[in-house]
């Protein structure tokens, strides 16, 4: 597979050929969910909850990620690698920039920063100084405390509207790709025709350029898996079956269906 570029994925959109993405912590899923055909692999904070047990996302440290990113880049030399930045390692534009360094040098291809339109200071001078950023809306898992708990966001037209006010600053700003995270199917079909880049949804309904998932949810592994998430191994023979499974029903929009969408 010939490395896999920002570029590849503005293509993508413009073809309108959805692609599939998922979750990675080690150098053996990483490599083998390669060679199924998965381009885009996201280090996230969730290995806080996957891989250490932790009830959030919040412990996981930059080392934490940086490590986990050293060792999928190692399993998938030219796959397009996102390292999530932890909480509060981008809690000033300076800090967003020293810690995306670490990530980068780990490996990562790009970095993934939650929030809104307070944060188009700290995209800009990512940007600036040669780091791609991805933005994350929606349901913003580092803010459960303030958002009372995992739920759905931008049921109300106010909340709605600010999400989208959100997306075009941080469009503006600088981002390369936005990943949206439970909210309705309209909203986030919305958000992916206002916007050029392309936008990659986990509970978002299958209007989205692309999809993503924890591979934990992805192959049932998870205890009680959230509404959108589909155990793909249990309709496969084996794991590289599974992901191969998931990336075909993702690029002929079965996957997500409405079972697996919010209203």
């Amino acid at each position: 597979m010939k490395p896999i570029s920002l570029a590849d994925l503005c293509q993508y959109k413009k073809e309108k050929h959805k692609f599939a993405t998922i979750t990675a912590y080690d150098a053996s899923f990483a490599q083998l969910f390669a060679e199924q055909g998965i381009q885009v692999i996201l280090v996230g904070d969730s290995l806080g909850m996957t891989i250490q047990g932790e009830s959030s996302t919040l412990p996981v440290t930059v080392e934490q990620i940086a490590y986990h990113t050293r060792c999928v880049r190692k399993g998938a030399p030219n796959t397009f690698i996102i390292a999530d930045m932890p909480f509060m390692s981008y809690a000033t534009p300076e800090q967003a920039c020293t810690n995306a360094a670490i990530l980068m040098q780990a490996g990562a291809n790009m970095v993934k920063i939650e929030g809104g339109s307070w944060l188009c200071d700290t995209v800009k001078m990512l940007c600036e100084r040669s780091v791609p950023v991805c933005g994350h809306l929606g349901l913003t898992p580092q803010a459960v405390n303030v958002l009372g708990g995992y739920k759905v966001q931008g049921r109300d037209e106010v909340t709605a509207n600010q999400l989208i006010k959100d997306a075009i600053a941080l469009e503006n700003a600088g981002i390369q790709l936005l990943v949206l995270e439970c909210v309705p199917t309209s909203l986030a079909n919305q958000v992916t025709e206002e916007l050029l880049l392309p936008v990659i949804g986990i509970g978002a309904g299958k209007g989205t350029d692309g999809q993503i998932l924890v591979m934990h949810d992805a192959l049932g592994i998870t205890a009680k898996p959230p509404k959108f998430a589909k155990n793909f191994l249990a309709e496969a023979g084996n794991i590289s079956d599974a992901i191969r499974l998931y990336i075909q029903e993702v690029e002929q929009e079965i996957y997500p269906s409405d079972a697996h969408s919010f209203s």
